[in-house]
């Protein structure tokens, strides 16, 4: 037996042992699933391999756990999840796995596919509601770009190329709207949103 597959069967005891985890559900899950991938981050930024090991265990277990939980339905199981993102990681990467050529633009070649595999009729389908500003405003922006619309189309200004440090210059944004009495997430959402409405009128 793999340690994979020790991991499952231990999640299935547990399901069938342990009162707190058999009453678990995917909606109570969330909370954990949201705090363990977090605190990978911070492993990866730490550079500790024992701390990464740990962490990437735990966000592992709540894989483990949901799909365990909708096998108990009759739903889907861990193989089915492991046979959908390995077909998926296929069909998504032809150069690799068949005969077609490495695009020049990965990142746009990627979301392109998975506009076509998803059937998405804007850019911005797809796109978590719950990303921070900066994370969505990051993503709204990759997204618009592979579907042919730059960020100067949009009403993005040009990046200022004097700018070495762009973490410092994020800094300095928070904390200049801090000493205007603004908070800058609202503010950074405001603007997101009217780029997001650029964006569809752009697609329509």
């Amino acid at each position: 037996m793999s340690e994979l597959e020790r991991l499952v069967a231990v999640m299935h005891r547990l399901r069938s042992g342990c009162p707190w985890d058999a009453e678990q559900t995917h909606l109570s899950l969330v909370r954990y699933l949201v705090e363990e991938t977090l605190e990978l981050v911070e492993a990866i930024e730490a550079g500790d391999d024992q701390h990464l090991a740990e962490e990437l265990g735990d966000l592992l277990l709540q894989v483990v756990f949901h799909a365990e939980i909708a096998a108990e339905e009759g739903r889907f199981d861990i193989e089915d999840v492991a046979r959908r993102i390995a077909d998926k990681l296929q069909a998504r990467h032809p150069y690799v796995f068949a005969d077609a050529e490495v695009p020049a633009d990965l990142v746009g070649s990627w979301e392109r596919a998975k506009a076509v595999e998803k059937a998405r009729e804007s850019a911005l389908e797809g796109i978590p509601e719950r990303l921070s500003a900066l994370t969505r405003a990051h993503k709204v922006l990759v997204r618009a770009h592979s579907h042919g619309l730059d960020a100067a189309s949009l009403g993005v200004p040009a990046p200022d190329d004097s700018v070495d440090d762009v973490g410092t210059e994020f800094l300095r944004l928070v904390a200049r709207a801090e000493s205007l009495g603004l908070d800058p997430e609202q503010e950074a959402r405001s603007a997101l949103r009217a780029l997001e409405s650029r964006v569809r009128a752009a697609e329509s």
